[in-house]
């Protein structure tokens, strides 16, 4: 991923939203013409901003959510160390 790469990434979301400067845009549209992985990066997000609209709430098994729930209890405090 070469350094443009980076630039557009910071503005990604306001490109999916629409809410950049036309030119920008353009831009980026070309760059995702030319570059597979942001283009492969821009369908991506599009897929998950789509699947989080769209979605509904799934019921895990108790037993799986649990799991889940210590996993990321876990990764969050070793990110996050609570001060004591």
């Amino acid at each position: 991923m070469g350094n443009k790469c980076y630039d557009y990434i910071q503005g990604l979301n306001d490109y999916l939203d629409g809410e950049i400067d036309p030119m920008l845009c353009d831009e980026i549209e070309r760059h995702i013409g030319e570059c597979e992985n942001c283009r492969i990066m821009v369908d991506t997000l599009k897929q998950t901003v789509t699947l989080c609209r769209e979605g509904k709430e799934e019921k895990l098994p108790k037993e799986l959510e649990s799991k889940l729930n210590n996993i990321l209890k876990e990764h969050w405090e070793r990110k996050f160390p609570p001060s004591d």
